[in-house]
């Protein structure tokens, strides 16, 4: 199914990297294995959500030996894969170990993608990872609703101002009703759509992941202690680099 006019005309204000593509760099092996480290008193490493200076949200042992980034997109049907095969995996095998952290930054490729990750960012730290994850499994439902839109709708969200965009997007689609289905009242999600300084920091976020990665190819994309790992779109693909990197 062809993008709406919105996402087309979206190209002209954010960065509209493909979905998927060939990687650069490759990381490099420690040269001793990484062990687990003991986990805080009471839970476990998957508990331990912070916000990094990159303005990403990182889940995990910050001082992990192991640093994965995964740039993504909510709109990526690439990204929803990723996260439907190897989040989990991830989690289980390697976060909870202390050995590795994970974190997730937004790139935006359109409007749609900019006030979806308004919605999964407004409960802060705690409520990234699941409200992500479910965003990503729901993507194909509130996707849909978005394509229904009509044309001259879409033309119309596409005029207003950035202090009305992207709760009018919200509605829309549908989020805040979502949203509340999961604890974020809508009063609070209005608030997190009009927010023009989480707005420009989504905004820079993704301007600094091209700068950052000057052959960014698109979404999904990740690093591994700061290098971008080559043709590692898939988690089938990505395990074993972060293997290599614990030594092993």
């Amino acid at each position: 199914m062809k993008r709406t006019h919105l996402l087309v005309a979206a190209a002209a204000l954010f960065a509209t990297a493909a979905c998927n593509g060939d990687k650069g760099k490759d990381s490099s092996a420690p040269t001793a294995k990484v062990e687990a480290v003991a986990p805080p008193e009471g839970g476990d490493w998957a508990q331990v959500v912070n916000q990094s200076p990159a303005g990403g949200f990182v889940m995990g042992n910050p001082n992990a030996a192991v640093k994965l980034v995964e740039y993504g997109s909510l709109t990526c049907p690439h990204c929803r894969e990723f996260d439907e095969t190897g989040v989990q995996p991830l989690i289980d095998k390697y976060v909870k170990s202390g050995r590795v952290s994970y974190e997730f930054r937004n790139y935006v490729r359109d409007p749609f993608d900019l006030a979806g990750a308004l919605i999964t960012r407004c409960n802060g730290a705690q409520g990234f990872f699941p409200l992500t994850r479910a965003m990503f499994k729901d993507q194909p439902n509130w996707m849909n609703t978005l394509q229904g839109i009509p044309p001259e709708r879409q033309e119309a969200l596409t005029a207003l101002g950035p202090d009305r965009k992207f709760l009018e997007i919200a509605k829309a689609a549908g989020f805040q009703q979502w949203a509340a289905m999961r604890g974020l009242p809508s009063a609070k999600s209005t608030a997190c759509l009009t927010d023009q300084a989480e707005v420009n920091r989504l905004v820079q976020m993704t301007s600094d992941a091209m700068t950052d990665l000057p052959n960014f190819p698109g979404t999904p994309t990740f690093t591994i202690n700061g290098e971008m790992v080559e043709n590692a779109a898939g988690w089938n693909l990505l395990e074993p680099k972060l293997r290599e990197a614990l030594g092993e």
